[in-house]
Order: structure tokens, then C-alpha cells, then sequence
């Protein structure tokens, strides 16, 4: 079995199970955005943890071993930034893109994040190991609305 078809089955057990992503990320005490993108298959998960993880997904225990491996995070690579900071943008939402999205439509429904209604912050943070860049994104949520033009 591959990552993908196991990507698949998490996606719908937790559906059928009716489990939220962040009840999985507390039942294994980690951040819900690092639990999301792992179980979307961008963060290999220390085999205890998936071993929970497949246990309230009902999963087979097989699947553990696979979720352990360190994974093809973002994809195989289309155009990729040359620009070594651009590229680490791009490498953040390759890996974390699919975990923010699941959890945009968890909280809020089905819709995206504004890009328009939109605003980026930068901030420095003092860390003991060096310097934190923070980066915050703050764009107004759209819900999809499918709706006809009048003719």
C-alpha cells in the first residue's frame, strides 16, 4: 500500500468516523496543522503516534509503517522559485497547503481565503537557537456561492 491510497482512507474514515482533525492531533497531543498535514501524507508520524492515529481511524496496523516513512512532501516539483527565500514559501504551503485548507473548511465551511480581502505580516521573534521569521496571513473568508447570473 501507498502513501496516497492510505491518504485516501484517512480522508474518509475520519469522515465516516466523524472525527475532527483537531480531536486526532489531541489524541496524540501535537499542533492540529502539523497532525492535518501529516495524515495528508507531508510529515512522516513516529510510529506510537500512528499507531493511535490508525487505531481511531480503524485502519489496518500495516498502514503505521508507511505513515512512519519520510514522505515526497509537496509533490514531484513543477516550476519551482529559484529565489532561496521564495522557494522556502513555496516548500511551507507545498507541505502545510493541504493541512490549511482542510482546516479552513472545517471552521468555516466551503470557501477559500481571500487573496484581495487580504493583508501579510512579517514580524521578527527572538528565539534562544536564533532568530524567528513570522509570517501571518490575514485574508477574509469566502464562502462558494453557486448561484445563477440573471440573464
Amino acid at each position: 500500500m501507498n502513501r496516497n491510497a492510505i491518504t485516501e482512507q484517512i480522508v474518509l474514515a475520519r469522515l465516516d468516523k466523524g472525527l475532527t482533525w483537531q480531536q486526532l492531533a489531541d489524541a496524540i497531543d501535537r499542533p492540529v496543522v502539523w497532525t492535518t498535514s501529516a495524515l495528508l501524507g507531508q510529515q512522516p508520524i513516529p510510529a506510537e503516534l500512528g499507531k493511535i492515529l490508525v487505531g481511531m481511524l480503524g485502519l489496518d496496523e500495516s498502514t503505521v509503517r508507511v505513515l512512519a516513512a519520510p514522505p515526497m512532501r509537496g509533490g514531484l516539483p513543477t516550476a519551482v522559485p529559484t529565489d532561496p527565500t521564495v522557494y522556502r514559501l513555496y516548500e511551507a504551503i507545498q507541505v502545510y497547503g493541504g493541512a490549511i485548507k482542510e482546516l479552513i473548511h472545517e471552521k468555516f465551511g466551503d470557501g477559500i481565503m481571500s487573496a484581495i480581502n487580504f493583508s501579510v505580516d512579517l514580524q521578527q521573534k527572538s528565539h534562544p537557537t536564533g532568530d524567528r521569521v513570522v509570517v501571518t496571513f490575514d485574508g477574509k473568508f469566502l464562502p462558494y456561492q453557486w448561484i445563477s447570473a440573471d440573464r
